[in-house]
């Protein structure tokens, strides 16, 4: 029996330069969750992938036309259990942002743009780069295929969850948040330092006040209103 057919979700964002193309370049995020090998074929105008899941049962595929071309041996990709992560270089250096991804102006329902990486074309001077953990350091595509791009790459001989990411083993790029708790107990520990509010000093006081009190008055009278209490 044959596995379905879906189209994943798309996100993306962009930066522009005339001057440095290290920052010319999109932002491509795939939304193809738990596969383990992919077939993304990155040409000059276009990126067609494939990924099968054999826990959700489906095979993602989606073929995209864009709107300018792509520098294909400068262009990075990333993989993990969650997704698909590119950063497409552009090829032509320009001031202006692209005004859509796609040739067609035609809205895709699948496409959506990536609003956590996305800053306004007069804004993205003071951007910092938004890259997953370690992806600075990865190779261009070119290196990654004998056509200059990487279809047919299978990433599970790479890797598990963090995409082949030298030294990351199976770790899910998920789990990376829990990593910061290290200073939790200080955090625990901030409420015994917190000042009295008002009006401890006069509970105090009282509280004082009656423990001598019963110090003073007869066992036969303790007893009694112990008695009494309970």
């Amino acid at each position: 029996m044959s596995s379905k057919q879906t189209t994943p979700e798309v996100t993306w964002a962009q930066r522009s330069s005339a001057t440095d193309a290290e920052k010319n370049f999109i932002y491509l995020t795939i939304a193809a969750p738990d596969c383990a090998k992919i077939d993304a074929d990155l040409k000059l105008t276009s990126l067609t992938f494939t990924g099968h899941s054999e826990t959700k049962e489906t095979t993602y595929h989606v073929a995209l036309e864009f709107y300018a071309e792509i520098d294909v041996e400068n262009s990075k990709t990333h993989h993990t259990s969650r997704d698909v992560f590119f950063v497409l270089r552009k090829k032509e250096q320009k001031e202006e942002y692209w005004p859509r991804l796609l040739k067609e102006s035609k809205k895709m329902h699948f496409l959506k743009t990536d609003f956590d990486k996305w800053v306004d074309e007069d804004e993205q001077d003071g951007a910092p780069e938004d890259l997953p953990a370690g992806m600075g350091g990865m190779p261009p595509m070119g290196g990654m295929g004998e056509d200059g791009g990487f279809g047919g790459l299978d990433f599970s001989k790479l890797g598990g969850g963090a995409g082949g990411m030298p030294g990351m083993g199976d770790m899910d790029m998920g789990d990376m948040g829990d990593m910061g708790g290290e200073g939790d107990d200080d955090d625990d520990n901030d409420d015994e330092d917190m000042p009295g509010l008002e009006g401890d000093d006069e509970d105090k006081t009282g509280a004082a006040k009656g423990k001598a009190a019963e110090t003073v008055a007869s066992e036969p009278a303790a007893k009694s209103k112990i008695e009494e209490v309970s």
